[in-house]
């Protein structure tokens, strides 16, 4: 064979491996390809991307590189960690045992999960999977505990934080707060009714049916895995560093996939192989608080909408790896990007892809918009008091400001206010969201907020602390978690507040006011103190998905 006809098939060999087009025109693969030019080189991780219609895989490239040590680059046959797109795989591994008859959703978790602990509430199992469960979240307890997220972090780790639990962030289906923990449990559901694992029941349930040859939950992190894409994160030198990822552990997380496999998922929303399309639309179903309000999130998997079509959609996120899963069932359309690199939102850009093939809307009427004008106040100097920085005992923080005589408050982004009544207003615009202020005569000022019905936080406002050593003592000491069996000191250091570990560095305090501290630790930033009589006793930590754990000051 002459030279040139075998680098022609190499050539013809590498270009099938890194990318694989199904008929579409040369300018919408042109299109899909700007989208990532900017991360397609050799010297940076990147990610791969697949477009799926009706039952073909229509596009599938990879971009950058999967292993930057080895230079290998990213291909469609790149097996990434999925991160918490794992959770619809878990969810629907329960969907298909309930169709079965091996158990109901609204069954009691202790049925199946004697371990955990009784705390005079039922937790259903449907419960666990909406994420309205008030279970505490697996890996802030984790990190509280001192278990770095890099550090191996088996199952029987994470069954041990659960099962000494004291109380629950909230009543169960009081409220949505995202858990990783209902996973884990749904995964030792599937294996105390199946008495197989969530890897090996997956495989034989869903994977194999599917012809998801190179998918399984990765529950065992010294196994070898041919062909993986490495995480990376950018480190402040500018340079990209390698972001460990020992986990041991499946349910909530550790599916290992690639674009090919996950095509064949994405059409089984609409051409159901495994399990039938009622297990489909169970999975994909809503459910509704205690109050009757519903939410977005179904199984596993949430509802979307984009440019008024319906779909279904889940984003991922564990160490330097960053992924989603969008799939439009009715237009029979799906959309997967797959990153091994922490800067990167692959949310966006898998809309950036839909925008290619799902046509805008035709423009209606525009709604008008709210008359700014209206937010002027008549006397800016007596809504002066009610300027300033707010929390509440769960740590909820907003902050209230007059500008231009206008009165803003700052919490997800600014918002101007319309003054109804004297001490009472509401965002412009969005009437449902108000503010109540209560400027007492003892000289607290609260703002009672109303974000829906039926969902309120009570705020008050933050007065300075003076950071005397008499004052600063008061704190100081060692406070003591029953439940994590772990303690953190407080000490009195350069003027100020400092926190101490033995498995982290030492980390300073700001007062929020007398009675909340905060960190920069993502897993407790948020502390709020407990007195007896004006002394202080211990914290709470109050911080995003886990409430009310309690720490006693023991010394």
């Amino acid at each position: 064979m002459k030279p040139c006809i075998i680098l022609l098939m190499l050539c013809a060999a590498f270009l099938n491996g890194r990318a694989q087009t199904a008929g579409l025109p040369d300018s919408t693969l042109r299109k899909i390809d700007r989208l990532f030019e900017k991360w397609d080189n050799d010297h940076s991780p990147g990610f791969t991307v697949g477009i799926v219609r009706n039952d073909s895989l229509i596009f599938s490239k990879g971009y950058g590189m999967a292993n930057l040590e080895y230079n290998m680059q990213n291909t469609p046959a790149s097996i990434f960690h999925v991160a918490s797109v794992s959770k619809q795989f878990t969810a629907y591994a329960i969907v298909l045992l309930a169709r079965q008859g091996r158990l109901q959703l609204d069954d009691d978790v202790r049925k199946y999960l004697p371990w955990f602990p009784d705390l005079k509430e039922k937790i259903t199992i449907a419960q666990l999977l909406h994420h309205i469960s008030g279970i505490r979240d697996q890996w802030q307890l984790l990190a509280t505990a001192g278990t770095r997220l890099d550090d191996v972090i088996t199952q029987e780790q994470i069954i041990k934080i659960l099962s000494r639990q004291q109380a629950l962030n909230f009543k169960p289906g009081e409220r949505f707060n995202y858990c990783n923990s209902g996973y884990t449990m749904a995964a030792e559901i599937v294996k105390a009714v199946t008495g197989k694992t969530l890897r090996q029941f997956t495989d034989s349930a869903i994977f194999k049916p599917l012809g998801m040859r190179d998918t399984h939950f990765h529950d065992d992190y010294t196994e070898v895995v041919y062909n993986r894409a490495y995480s990376y994160f950018r480190g402040d030198d500018g340079k990209f560093h390698n972001a460990v990822l020992s986990y041991s552990n499946a349910g909530a997380t550790s599916l290992f996939t690639n674009i090919n496999d996950l095509a064949k998922w994405v059409m089984n929303f609409y051409a159901p192989k495994a399990g039938t399309a009622e297990d489909i639309k169970r999975l994909a179903q809503k459910t509704r608080l205690n109050n009757g309000k519903e939410i977005d999130y179904a199984l596993g998997i949430s509802h979307v909408v984009y440019r008024g079509r319906k779909g279904l959609a889940h984003n991922g996120a564990d160490a330097g790896y960053r992924t989603t899963l969008t799939v439009f069932p009715d237009l029979k359309m799906g959309f997967i990007v797959l990153a091994n690199r922490a800067d990167f939102n692959p949310g966006e850009r898998a809309m950036e892809l839909a925008a290619l093939f799902i046509p805008a809307p035709e423009k209606g009427k525009p709604a008008p918009k709210p008359d700014s004008s209206l937010a002027m106040l008549k006397n800016a100097a007596l809504i002066r008091p009610f300027e300033g920085s707010y929390i509440s005992d769960e740590g909820t923080q907003m902050k209230f400001r007059l500008n231009d005589n206008k009165f803003y408050a700052d919490a997800f982004g600014r918002s101007e206010l319309l003054q109804q009544k004297k001490d009472t207003f509401y965002t412009l615009g969005t009437p449902a969201v108000s503010y109540v202020f209560n400027a007492s005569g003892s000289g607290d000022t609260t703002a009672l907020v109303t974000f829906s019905p039926g969902e309120t936080a009570l705020l008050k406002k933050s007065v300075p602390v003076p950071k005397t050593s008499e004052v600063l003592n008061t704190y100081a000491g060692t406070y003591y978690s029953p439940e994590l069996e772990c303690s953190y000191r407080i000490v009195v250091k350069d003027g100020g507040l400092v926190m101490t570990s033995s498995k982290y560095n030492d980390m300073p305090l700001r007062f929020e006011g007398p009675d909340h501290l905060l960190s920069n630790w993502w897993w407790m930033s948020k502390l709020h103190v407990l007195r007896d009589g004006g002394k202080v006793t211990g914290f709470e930590v109050n911080d995003g998905r886990v409430l009310h754990l309690k720490f006693n000051k023991i010394q």
